[in-house]
Parts: structure tokens; sequence; C-alpha cells
């Protein structure tokens, strides 16, 4: 098999060059992250010892970040998804790295992402329950240091939802 050096992704650090097996252990990985060693080597054509030796070095290299469960937030009982706007009072430095360090300590955001635009941040939460949506609201979010004001939506209905990226519009 053909072992053919691929060009980098922008994003993708120049050390971090993947040929067209990386791209086929981390497509299987994406979609059955359980599967075994022996199998995922039959699956991309490798020995274990060099399946090893590739997952060592995707790891490594942060490619694979870390291996998960993924749970039914429903199932468990966090029934409210929202996604919750954040705009700062101010913008310095010492503000922003506050508002992170305590958004980092807030379990019920799941995603926390910088914005442009009217909003400064926007937040994935979720919650039991409408208490425990204006608990964290209120007493948690609210008075994080530098939060001007809020805007809270609730989901209603999640119409898809996928924590697979999209390597074929990336990869050989």
């Amino acid at each position: 098999m053909s072992r053919r050096a691929v060009q980098p992704v922008a994003e993708i650090p120049q050390e971090v060059r993947l040929d067209e097996t990386d791209w086929r252990i981390l497509r299987t990985l994406q979609e059955n992250g359980r599967a075994t060693n022996r199998s995922l080597a039959l699956d991309v054509d490798l020995s274990p010892p060099g399946l090893q030796k590739r997952l060592r070095r995707l790891e490594e290299k942060g490619v694979i970040q870390r291996y998960v469960a993924l749970l039914d937030r429903e199932v468990v009982g966090l029934d409210i998804l929202c996604f919750v706007q954040v705009t700062l009072a101010t913008h310095e430095p010492e503000t922003r790295a506050l508002f992170r360090a305590e958004i980092r300590n807030l379990p019920e955001v799941l995603e926390c992402h910088h914005l442009t635009g009217e909003y400064d941040y926007l937040l994935k939460v979720v919650t039991s329950n409408h208490k425990h949506l204006e608990r964290f609201l209120f007493d948690d979010l609210t008075p994080a240091p530098g939060v001007d004001r809020t805007r809270t939506s609730i989901v209603l209905r999640e119409i898809k939802h996928s924590t697979s990226l999209p390597l074929d519009r990336v990869a050989p």
C-alpha cells in the first residue's frame, strides 16, 4: 500500500504530516473509539505494532487528544441544553483571563468560544431543569468577572449532533 505524504492543512502544525493510513485510522476511530488495536490494524492494513507506533505519534503530536465515552445527556438527567451569549464590560487582558478561568471551572459549560461581533463569548450549557439553569445564570455566570450582559437561547430540539470532524473534506 502506498504511503504518500499529504500536504498539511493550515490548522495542522507543519511537523505533523498525515498520510493516507493516518487519515484512515482517524476516520475509523471517530466512528468507533472502542475498536480493538487488532481490528483497527486489520482495517488499515498495518501490523499491531505498526498501528501502536502510529497511534502513539498521533497522540504525542496532539492530533488525537483523548478517548472518551459519549453520553446521552437526557438519559443522565441533563434535560436543558442552551446557548448563552456573553458580553464583557471591558476587554482588558486581565478581565478576559479571569472570565475564562471562571468559565473553565463551571461544569455546566460544555464549550466556550471567543467570538467576533456583538457578543464576546458563546457558551454551550447543560442543566438538569429550569431551576438549575436559573441558579447557573444568576449565581454562577452573571457574577463571573467582567460579565456585562448575557442572552440565553434554550434548545427546543437538536437537529444534528456530531463529534466527528469532516475528515473527508480535508484528507485525500
